[in-house]
């Protein structure tokens, strides 16, 4: 019964997806919502986009295995990139009407950073839709009792998701998601009540994890240990503002207030709630400690959807899996169409000038569909968990993207000379040392910071100043649908 309920709330999230699909009648719309989106979806979607699986069951797993300190980069370093993002960077790329970072590269640099960090940016979403994906089949596997595999329940999840992605881009991601976030903050909290009653009582759950040092997130005054939380914290902070899904929601906002508060209210959204699944993770140990245990010993990220199977009365259960299945569903459908786009717009339209609006449109359609078959097929192959593969994507935007970015919009010598150094830097002593000594003092993602942004003051003093700054309306896809219109 409550696997067919499941299937029931996937139909309608199906549904809305569909219905939302009609409003779209060109690429922009498709990929900014015609930049119509008010305040409390962009905060919606902002929010619920980046509240995915590995919060729910990433995250609380590490919780449990490392406290706070296993947390640095994710909530906090997530946090503060959307609040960075909001505060800092969103305005000035408002004004300039782009589609994509991508887009920004090429304005005010050249064609070859905008194809290299496009890519780039491209294969960061690879470990994190496939997170999504592992979740999808995660919880399939658990209500059907073992008879869906995971690999099986990845393939339904990830077909589910593509099909209202695939029509309606970001009007159904936008509608779709801010539905969902209502099932996730309602179904989360009333579960979470339940567990902390089952549990003692919120107090007896909060002091008990403060005496187990749960609590402790700063760092020793050791140098080693001091290099690792920074590391940890701007890998996820500085590498994840370099992404187009965040870039995507602040672009689909009706306004420039909203791209700034939405965004913004969104990330200091995520931080707060972020502790709800944390805290029903230490109910379980609490509630069974026995079970955790096990779990703790065969895969940490079933703690959770074990907790509510068994222990929960069923009207619990449905709202759990219901918000859960909204948790991932609404990030991978935004994570599902940012590279997508990127790859389109940035890689594939660069190689057909003359691409006509429709043409963008389809070939990004085409794109989400191959790029769900890739995700899928990683997701299959990979045994990394859900929390570790979410870190880990944004070491490649952050050694090579970050800089770019930053000096672009904020320096006014940063040049493509420079962009070419930063990239370069950043990119080969990334990859050099995590090959070599991934392992080592500082984390190797860290160091390709440093020697990308040595890269782009070396070549903004050696090299021209170039001052691209398109206004409003820019974009070569703004005249095209214009006419489309």
């Amino acid at each position: 019964m409550l696997l067919w309920l499941v299937v029931a709330y996937l139909v309608i999230s199906i549904g809305i997806g569909l219905v939302a699909a009609t409003r779209v009648h060109n690429a922009r719309d498709y990929i900014v919502a015609g930049r119509n989106l008010p305040m409390y979806i962009v905060l919606a979607m902002v929010f619920a986009t980046w509240f995915g699986a590995e919060t729910v069951l990433g995250i609380s797993a590490t919780f449990l295995d490392e406290g706070f300190r296993g947390l640095i980069s994710d909530p906090l370093g997530a946090s503060l990139c959307l609040v960075l993002f909001g505060l800092i960077f969103a305005r000035p790329l408002y004004r300039m009407n782009l589609l994509t970072l991508g887009d920004f590269f090429r304005v005010r640099y050249n064609r070859s950073t905008e194809l290299v960090l496009s890519l780039c940016i491209v294969a960061s979403y690879l470990g994190w839709v496939a997170a999504q994906v592992t979740a999808l089949g995660l919880v399939f596997n658990v209500l059907s009792d073992g008879a869906v595999s995971m690999n099986e329940g990845m393939m339904i999840g990830s077909s589910v998701v593509l099909l209202y992605t695939l029509f309606g881009g970001m009007w159904s991601v936008a509608i779709t998601t801010f539905v969902q976030m209502i099932v996730i903050v309602i179904g989360l909290l009333y579960v979470t009540w339940l567990a902390g009653d089952m549990a003692g009582g919120f107090d007896t759950v909060i002091s008990k994890a403060a005496a187990e040092g749960k609590f402790e997130w700063l760092p020793t005054l050791e140098p080693l240990d001091m290099l690792a939380w920074v590391a940890a914290l701007l890998t996820m902070a500085l590498g994840s503002i370099p992404q187009q899904d965040v870039f995507q929601r602040v672009n689909s906002s009706k306004n420039e207030r909203i791209a700034v508060w939405g965004t913004t209210l969104g990330g200091v959204s995520y931080f707060f709630f972020a502790a709800v699944p944390l805290f029903l993770a230490y109910c379980a140990t609490l509630i069974d400690a026995d079970m955790v245990a096990r779990l703790m010993e065969e895969d940490t990220q079933l703690i959770l959807p074990h907790l509510i199977i068994h222990y929960m009365p069923f009207t619990a259960q449905v709202v759990f899996f219901g918000a859960l299945l909204s948790v991932i569903m609404s990030t991978a459908s935004g994570t599902l169409l940012a590279p997508s786009v990127t790859f389109s717009e940035n890689v594939l339209r660069g190689f057909f000038p003359n691409m006509s609006d429709r043409g963008l449109l389809w070939s990004t359609r085409i794109t989400v569909a191959a790029f769900t078959g890739l995700v899928t097929l990683y997701a299959t192959a990979t045994e990394a968990t859900i929390h570790h593969m979410v870190e880990n994507a944004y070491r490649v935007t952050l050694a090579g993207a970050f800089v770019p970015l930053a000096a672009g919009l904020f320096w006014k010598r940063a040049n493509s000379l420079g962009a070419a150094l930063a990239i370069t830097f950043g990119l080969a002593t990334w990859l050099l040392l995590e090959f070599t000594m991934p392992e080592g003092v500082v984390e190797p993602q860290l160091i390709g910071l440093v020697a990308s942004a040595i890269g782009m003051v070396i070549g903004g003093y050696l090299g021209r100043p170039t001052h691209h700054r398109p206004r409003a309306g820019h974009h070569r896809a703004a005249a095209a649908t214009h006419h489309a219109r």
